[in-house]
């Protein structure tokens, strides 16, 4: 259940043909499958951080397809899970830009707490298998998501890394929003634009110009 001002978008939504269509198939896999997210957590995104309070929205591709990593926010594991290869591209590209250390965990609810919206455009996977449930719904409810963020009257940054989620930007209203684009930080693809593109500055600073509060990005180290 989501206790703050997503739900009634979400109880909309999730009465649709498309996402009824969508929650058969999911319930059918977790069923019969090692399915990440666990169930209770897929929607832990919209539990962690309330529409009113979003000031910064990453977009990742689908949840972490290994045992214990994936709980439902992008790009964040666990504590006690060992940092993916991505996000740890991440801390370093912050260590860069904002001066930050590289912190012992990849837990990233303190962002979320900031206003940090962490939303994977497919929110649920199986085991082993990246990409395992795209193409069944999931990116038609995430872009509502995206557009009733950008209905929003205060400005929002989105980060979008990588091809996938750089294809999101045509929906966004860059008169009033700040989209910042780049290469995903994965290693595969980091080199060829992520590391350098400041965008955790870029984004501080486009929040204190409107009058928001920026975002403390340091994730502490957990002893």
């Amino acid at each position: 259940m989501i206790h703050n001002d997503w739900w009634a978008f979400l109880q909309k939504e999730w009465q649709e043909p498309y996402f009824e269509k969508l929650s058969a198939f999911v319930h059918t896999e977790y069923e019969t499958k090692t399915i990440f997210p666990p169930k209770n957590k897929v929607f832990s995104a919209f539990e962690a951080c309330a529409y009113k309070d979003i000031k910064v929205v990453i977009l990742g591709q689908d949840p972490y397809h290994e045992v214990n990593q994936a709980h439902g926010m992008c790009f964040s594991v666990n504590l006690g899970v060992k940092i993916p290869p991505s996000l740890m591209n991440i801390y370093k590209e912050l260590q860069n830009d904002l001066g930050c250390y590289i912190p012992n965990n990849g837990y990233l609810m303190p962002w979320a707490r900031q206003g940090v919206f962490l939303l994977n455009t497919v929110m649920t996977v199986q085991e082993g298998r990246a990409n395992s449930h795209a193409g069944k719904g999931w990116e038609i409810f995430t872009d509502h998501v995206i557009q009733e963020i950008n209905k929003k009257d205060t400005p929002v940054v989105f980060l979008l890394w990588g091809r996938n989620a750089r294809n999101k930007a045509a929906m966004i209203d860059q008169t009033k929003h700040l989209v910042l684009e780049c290469a995903h930080p994965s290693p595969l693809s980091a080199y060829n634009g992520f590391f350098g593109c400041r965008h955790f500055s870029k984004a501080n600073a486009f929040l204190k110009q409107h009058g928001q509060q920026p975002i403390d990005w340091q994730i502490k180290n957990i002893t």
